[in-house]
């Protein structure tokens, strides 16, 4: 491999790849070849990429065939990308959640994410590693552990730094430059969690905006995919692939420089108070660099909903509902087809399926499986009602604001979730100490400045993203050699 090649693709953006291929310095397949080294290298710690595509090379051919008689169909033509192991490709690729009881499963159809991409042009490198179910498995289960893949390691810190649960391998192998994107999927936290942990840029859309179809699920009312990229550029591309028609599928034109100024920005002050010093002070920089852009900011905020004791009930019993729908469409030679059928299939292999048990799993198994149930009926009524309008829209209308600020996902991430709102993260510093948190993982680490905004505000957070991206430039590459 061409030793140049190799050192330019280190933080290459899709841009810049776009730019490369056009001039004729280098094809897709250069591309594609250049990150399954990579991956071949450095993923074996890192345990990022669950599998490769097979037909990587050849679906990179054709496109540069493709690119000299036709031109190129957009901005993604040819870029290699990875999406996480919940997204259906009708390929020779599987889609197991992480799971051993789907790890031969072949989807019968590409999800709507996978068939807009490939309408673009992007190729599929692989599927990513990522925590088993999305974590609805077990509540003891570490982020980034799944039994068909191990546990993701976070690369600049591999074994010390927490990685961040469920989109973990497309967050990784991101950061590590073992792709150019990578696709990943929230219910709550699961794209800027990560994304925040391994200095990338994540966003969480507006529930609706890209459709799930072709997902495995845990919520009908809060999953989401979403792009993972080292760049709010980036991210800005692959959203543009990925929306329904009748909205934007261009937001490029959002990403103004200027953006920050007479930005109105809110500061929730009241989920900053657990934060420990360093990562206090990294929110706190943010904020005055905000400030030095011209961006008013308005401190504190309040939330009626602050004090809200939020619960798991709209999970519950919207998983069931929804992974049976989704298991009873596979074809007869997958062994499972229902819940049921996984918990049972679980507990036939416990020692290889169940490090970290499946409570979870048999918590949710519980409920009807309808959505008729009262304690979920009123669940679902509170948390729309206390995200909305006792929430994100009550504090941005309040002060006629365009966002809310947030350290990665501390507090505005579920809220966001819940509302089916729209979040932006994006390299916000390194916090060289940290303590130890409920889960039992370490805070130090990277930190995501994470903008929250009402429904359908993409443009908006995008523009505030890319400005504050410009002018603090906190994104480095890990040191894997």
């Amino acid at each position: 491999m061409d030793n140049h090649l190799e050192e330019w693709i280190i933080e290459a953006d899709i841009t810049s790849m776009q730019a490369e291929m056009t001039a004729g310095r280098v094809t897709s397949e250069d591309l594609v070849n250049i990150y399954l080294e990579r991956i071949r290298k450095y993923d074996p710690v890192l345990r990022s990429v669950l599998e490769l595509n097979p037909q990587a090379i050849d679906i990179a051919r054709t496109l540069d065939h493709e690119r000299k008689d036709k031109g190129p169909r957009g901005p993604l033509h040819g870029i290699p990308v990875l999406l996480k192991d919940n997204i259906d490709t009708h390929d020779d690729m599987h889609t197991s959640a992480g799971s051993l009881a789907l790890a031969e499963s072949i989807a019968p159809e590409d999800s709507y994410v996978a068939a807009r991409l490939r309408a673009a042009g992007a190729v599929f490198l692989g599927k990513t590693n990522m925590t088993e179910w999305a974590n609805f498995m077990s509540p003891t289960m570490w982020a980034g552990y799944s039994a068909r893949g191990g546990l993701v390691l976070n690369p600049y810190g591999p074994g010390e730094l927490f990685i961040g649960g469920s989109s973990s391998g497309s967050a990784a192998a991101v950061a590590a430059n073992l792709g150019a994107a990578a696709i990943g999927t929230e219910t709550s936290g699961s794209i800027i969690g990560p994304a925040g942990r391994n200095c990338l840029v994540g966003l969480k859309p507006t529930v609706g905006l890209i459709p799930s179809s072709g997902i495995i699920p845990i919520t009908y009312s809060q999953d989401c995919a979403g792009p993972m990229t080292r760049t709010v550029t980036d991210t800005a591309i692959l959203l543009g692939a990925l929306t329904v028609e009748d909205k934007l599928q261009d937001y490029r034109p959002y990403l103004n420089r200027e953006a920050l100024k007479q930005a109105r920005i809110g500061i929730p002050r009241f989920y900053y108070q657990d934060l420990d010093e360093a990562r206090l002070a990294i929110i706190e920089e943010a904020i005055s660099q905000l400030k030095a852009q011209g961006a008013v900011i308005v401190d504190p905020v309040h939330l009626p909903c602050e004090d809200m004791e939020w619960d798991g009930n709209v999970m519950r019993y919207e998983f069931k509902a929804a992974l049976n729908s989704y298991l009873g469409k596979l074809p007869d030679d997958v062994p499972v087809h229902s819940l049921s059928e996984v918990i049972a299939y679980n507990e036939q292999y416990g020692e290889a399926a169940l490090k970290y048990g499946q409570d979870t799993l048999i918590w949710s198994e519980e409920t009807s499986g309808t959505l008729t149930e009262e304690v979920y009926l009123e669940g679902r009524r509170k948390d729309l009602h206390m995200s909305r309008e006792q929430g994100i829209d009550h504090a941005l209308q309040s002060h006629q604001l365009d966002a809310l600020l947030f350290l990665d996902d501390e507090g505005g991430a579920d809220i966001a979730a819940r509302a089916g709102y729209p979040s932006i993260t994006v390299p916000g510093g390194f916090a060289a100490t940290g303590v130890i948190a409920p889960g039992g993982y370490t805070t130090k680490g990277h930190q995501g400045i994470t903008f929250v905004g009402t429904a359908f505000s993409e443009p908006v957070l995008l523009g505030l993203a890319y400005a504050y991206e410009q002018a603090s430039v906190h994104r480095v590459a890990p040191k894997l050699d």
